[in-house]
């Protein structure tokens, strides 16, 4: 049985009769005979719809917005008004590529007004792109870009932990605090100061949560880079950034949290299981990373989607 969508308005010229339950088109849309349109969308005036497109529920594309070819739009996604979407990085005047370039917009995303996108990019669950922003390439799931091109400023839904919650300790005197996420822990090791100078220091069964077998450090990374952005089914690492300053992002699928190391006698214990980003480095910034066990391609989970399905099913 065709399912009646809520409204089009009768200034619009719909062809499609994909088109779910209590969607609403407004005036002055077109929409193509192959599009896909799911329930409870609201497509609002001067949309043009072309015939590759699949659209998900709840989604509201405001005024101005054209999908072309190859896009595709999960559900609860916002765009907002006159954001450019485009398929072909390299276009001439009736020249067409065999295949248009796909471009996804995952579930929960929002992109701001007067974005464009380039074509063949990915826009990562709930992340959200700022107003006039240039997305060049592919945003990550949770995370907020703006700017041309576009860079990470930070990540939605986290509670940023001031560093000045955790300040420099003037005793021999470890101090441990609980961060709430994934069972990772923030360690305030000793510090030592004299007129010579500052002296910071971690014996391995008295500091350190585990014993590393292995260690590696990270420097001259530019501060619109990102590292990280993967979790571990069974390495512990302990970081300290012993220069400058790095913000880490700890996530366990449930609560996401966000560590401003920046402090050499901060050390920040990742368990398995956590999902971590580091990114904003300082210009000056060296992350020595300590680690359980050797490097080992096959504990890494480097997708987002693949993680939280493994911490709920322990399964890939």
């Amino acid at each position: 049985m065709k399912v009646i969508p809520k409204m089009i308005h009768k200034n619009s010229e719909v062809s499609s009769s994909n088109i779910g339950l209590n969607t609403n088109i407004w005036q002055y849309c077109v929409v193509l005979p192959n599009a896909i349109i799911g329930e409870n969308c609201n497509i609002c005036s001067h949309v043009f719809i072309e015939n590759d497109v699949r659209i998900g529920d709840n989604v509201t594309i405001k005024n101005g917005v054209q999908l072309w070819d190859g896009i595709t739009i999960e559900n609860d996604v916002f765009i907002g008004p006159n954001v450019t979407f485009t398929n072909d990085k390299y276009p001439r005047s009736k020249v067409y590529p065999s295949d248009f370039s796909k471009t996804l917009v995952k579930a929960g995303a929002s992109i701001g007004a007067n974005s464009t996108l380039l074509p063949g990019i990915i826009i990562g669950a709930k992340s959200i792109v700022g107003a006039g922003s240039t997305v060049t390439k592919n945003v990550p799931p949770n995370a907020i870009v703006v700017g041309n091109p576009a860079v990470i400023i930070g990540y939605s839904n986290t509670e940023n932990l001031p560093s000045n919650s955790f300040s420099t300790n003037t005793s021999s005197v470890e101090k441990v605090t609980e961060l709430g996420v994934g069972g990772c822990t923030l360690h305030r090791l000793p510090h030592v100061p004299d007129l010579r100078g500052s002296l910071s220091f971690a014996e391995y069964k008295n500091h350190l949560p585990f014993l590393p077998s292995r260690l590696f450090w990270i420097y001259d990374v530019p501060n619109k880079e990102i590292r990280g952005e993967h979790a571990h089914k069974n390495l512990e690492q302990f970081l300290i950034c012993v220069k400058g300053s790095v913000h880490v992002v700890l996530d366990d699928a449930v609560i996401r949290k966000e560590v401003v190391l920046d402090q050499p006698n901060l050390g920040l214990y990742i368990k398995p299981k956590t999902w971590g980003i580091q990114y904003k480095y300082s210009s000056d910034a060296l992350l020595l990373v300590l680690a359980s066990s050797g490097y080992d391609p096959n504990d890494y989970i480097r997708d987002y989607d693949d993680f939280t399905k493994y911490i709920s099913t322990g399964d890939l």
